[in-house]
């Protein structure tokens, strides 16, 4: 039995994120019922993470098990004809029978856009968090550095959600503006649920000058949510890149 990767790209608007919920379409949902009708057989496929509903990817991987010998070029193509346009795959890969798309992964980023402009753009609608106060992205910037390293983040995900631990690892977030754009790019070996949107709310209201900077450093010592940043809405998140060792496998945007 084969272990396929694929790797996919899918707007999230539509979808209650990607796993498979019993009273919303979700993105794994869809894609399992277009991959039975291509392969003959139920299919359930892992993938490499949990994205809310409303987030998008870029890039995501997940991995099935099958009999079929359909060739791997072609498994793309039969799939997205049945897949909606909102959801394409663009590559597949034979692995090794033990990679699992989710534990197999060593680090992922996420990208948040705000779109920072007086009016709006239509455009941007369910891709981008429209702001239209001013905000200062050296600011953001500064407060987003207090977050990279080793620490606690309950301070930034939801509260009720139940995990072993809120320790994390961010190895960078970054904060690139251009034009009425910024982006916020945040890597690390593991999210805990809203961190992201979490962290960026944070950097907004430092911008906004609710705290300096350097408070971040407090906030997350004190573990409390009530004190970080409120989570920016789910349409500004896209996740962008993954880490695996599993050869002929990437995790980086196809363009």
């Amino acid at each position: 039995m084969r272990n396929i990767a694929l790797q996919l790209m899918y707007v999230g608007t539509a979808y209650h994120g990607w796993q498979i919920q019993k009273n919303a379409v979700s993105v794994e949902e869809t894609l399992e019922k277009c991959l039975e009708l291509v392969v003959g057989h139920p299919v359930k496929c892992t993938g490499a993470g949990r994205t809310d509903a409303g987030v998008h990817a870029r890039t995501y991987i997940a991995n099935f098990r099958t009999d079929s010998r359909i060739p791997l070029d072609r498994l793309p193509l039969a799939v997205n004809t049945r897949l909606p346009d909102d959801i394409v795959v663009t590559r597949a890969v034979e692995v090794s029978p033990d990679f699992n798309a989710i534990s197999s992964c060593d680090r992922k980023e996420y990208t948040y856009r705000i779109y920072n402009s007086r009016i709006r753009n239509a455009f941007f609608v369910d891709r981008a968090w429209f702001y239209p106060k001013r905000l200062d992205e050296t600011v953001m910037a500064a407060a987003a550095e207090r977050f990279v390293g080793t620490h606690d983040f309950a301070a930034v995900r939801s509260v009720g959600t139940d995990v072993r631990s809120t320790v994390r690892t961010v190895y960078y977030f970054e904060v690139e503006r251009q034009g009425d754009l910024i982006d916020c790019r945040v890597c690390a070996n593991g999210f805990l649920y809203n961190m992201v949107r979490a962290m960026v709310g944070t950097i907004v209201y430092a911008a906004e000058g609710k705290f300096p900077p350097e408070a971040v450093s407090d906030i997350l010592e004190g573990k409390c949510r009530t004190d970080a940043g409120p989570t920016a809405p789910p349409g500004g998140l896209y996740m962008t890149r993954l880490w695996y060792h599993e050869p002929g496998l990437t995790g980086e945007e196809m363009t």
